[in-house]
């Protein structure tokens, strides 16, 4: 929906700005969830080429409206280029640190700095210091002016499970978490502390240099198209929301709640559909059985199927049963139009997009 008004608002309008936010707030709570969702299979994490600065800077902003203001805090955010990361994790390790240190501060307030810096490892830094590689490095420090910590506790910090929190306050995860994202993403993490006067932490994370000509799929024009698509969805909520974005990219839409009756239609007259846009999760028939029944009548029509996470359906199972398009929800406007037109345009037949 952030998307839809966004379109209709003036590129100088204040409004879009606030759009823009609940946007990028619904971007990171998917990613957040694909996160948990990848963590708990133990699957591999996607890692590509992104703007850290950009990352702590949003990430900064949520945390302002969540620390109290007796703790201040100084951001010395610059652009250090590209690292090849996984931006959600980036921000759970600034969230993580700066949670940490609000924990050391909020009793007494204090001050929480965080600064991003470019730094050039020697050969020297990485044989006597950091198990890194030299070369450009983009360095994420965060300070407190909290009690510090003994020695005795800095040998133990990224240890899972310690923490120095009372009962009910945390798992003692949260460092040893930062820990291991840092290493997965061929970094490393140095903290410095004495007791009386704060700590910092310091993550160093290999610069990549990307081709600047490289396309930006979201800011690529939406390709439209023309002709009917039958959607199918069980929750009015979401096919309503797909049957708007649908019609603003030049198609016609026939919704169906129910894929028992999405069956009946099309049986009615195939012809006139050019493509179905399914769901998976579907009371009485899914999404799977649906598109089994579609092809078994036309096998040309195309099926695409949307859907949130499946236990026990993935792309790979769903190009074995013959669905030509894939999408995972929440799903966005481009990304949408994007998957119509090539799964039209691979088809060549019913259905037009431009």
């Amino acid at each position: 929906y952030s998307e839809l008004v966004e379109r209709q608002l003036p590129p100088d309008s204040p409004e879009r700005g606030l759009v823009l936010d609940i946007k990028t707030a619904g971007l990171r709570a998917k990613e957040l969830v694909k996160q948990i969702l990848t963590f708990s299979r133990q699957a591999d994490q996607e890692h590509q080429p992104v703007q850290i600065h950009l990352v702590i800077k949003e990430a900064l902003k949520l945390l302002r409206s969540t620390i109290p203001t007796t703790i201040a805090i100084n951001q010395d955010v610059v652009d250090c280029g590209m690292v090849l990361a996984d931006p959600t994790q980036i921000h759970q390790v600034l969230m993580n640190l700066c949670t940490n240190a609000f924990h050391a501060m909020r009793e007494s307030g204090g001050e929480l700095s965080v600064s991003l810096v470019m730094v050039e490892l020697s050969a020297h830094d990485t044989l006597d210091n950091l198990p890194l590689v030299p070369g450009p490095h983009v360095k994420l420090s965060v300070k407190d002016t909290g009690g510090g910590m003994s020695k005795k506790m800095l040998e133990r910090i990224f240890d899972p499970y310690f923490t120095t929190k009372k009962v009910g306050e945390g798992t003692g995860l949260g460092l040893s978490v930062v820990h291991g994202i840092v290493v997965s993403h061929q970094g490393h993490i140095t903290v410095t502390s004495r007791e009386g006067h704060g700590s910092e932490f310091c993550v160093y994370l290999p610069q990549v240099k990307v081709d600047e000509n490289g396309s930006d799929d979201e800011n690529e024009d939406i390709p439209h198209g023309s002709g009917t698509i039958l959607v199918v969805d069980d929750e009015d909520a979401v096919g309503q929301l797909l049957q708007r974005m649908l019609t603003s990219l030049g198609y016609k839409v026939d919704f169906c709640s129910s894929s028992t009756r999405a069956l009946e239609a099309f049986q009615q007259d195939p012809d006139r559909i050019d493509l179905v846009l399914t769901d998976m999760s579907m009371p009485g028939m899914n999404g799977a059985e649906l598109t089994l029944r579609i092809k078994q009548l036309s096998p040309t029509t195309p099926v695409v199927l949307c859907t949130g996470y499946s236990e026990i359906m993935d792309e790979k199972k769903a190009r074995k049963i013959g669905i030509d398009g894939y999408l995972l929800k929440p799903i966005s406007l481009n990304k949408l139009g994007q998957t119509l037109h090539e799964v039209m345009r691979a088809k060549g037949g019913g259905g037009r997009a431009s």
